[in-house]
């Protein structure tokens, strides 16, 4: 392998922002196979950098460094697409509550009530969000 198609741990770690210590971490956690050694220095290669890529993708979205090893570990594809799914399953979820959010920040924008608590597009949202769909006027349940 020619010294262009490998970096140092400092090389790796600068190409996403990292400090080299959290790539050592996720070595020691099984989430980073382990650079090849020369002269004591790691040498990592593209393929870690594929690796380095899936493991923050997987943090971006909320995947914690657990179920990333899981998934990375997995030699089953019917148990990794399992976990995925879950996983999936999880992710829409905060999509919605994300879309919910973003629809009340949205209304809040452009709503002119002095308290836009009393609001009633507001009320409404939020009650619908919540589930609280038979409120009277005064928020006691019917």
């Amino acid at each position: 392998m020619k010294s262009s198609d490998w970096m140092q741990i400092g090389e790796l770690a600068e190409q996403f922002g990292l400090a080299p210590h959290v790539l050592r971490h996720w070595e020691a956690m099984g989430l980073l196979t382990p650079a090849t050694r020369v002269n004591g220095r790691r040498r990592y290669t593209r393929d870690h950098v594929v690796r380095v890529l899936t493991i923050i993708r997987a943090k971006t979205v909320g995947m914690s460094l657990e179920q990333i090893r899981e998934i990375l570990t997995v030699s089953d594809q019917a148990e990794r697409r399992a976990l995925l799914q879950r996983h999936h399953a999880e992710l829409e979820h905060r999509l919605q509550e994300i879309a919910a959010s973003k629809a009340l920040i949205e209304h809040l924008m452009r709503c002119t009530a002095e308290d836009f608590t009393r609001c009633p597009d507001y009320r409404r949202m939020v009650e619908s969000t919540a589930g609280l769909h038979d409120l009277d006027q005064d928020g006691c349940v019917i």
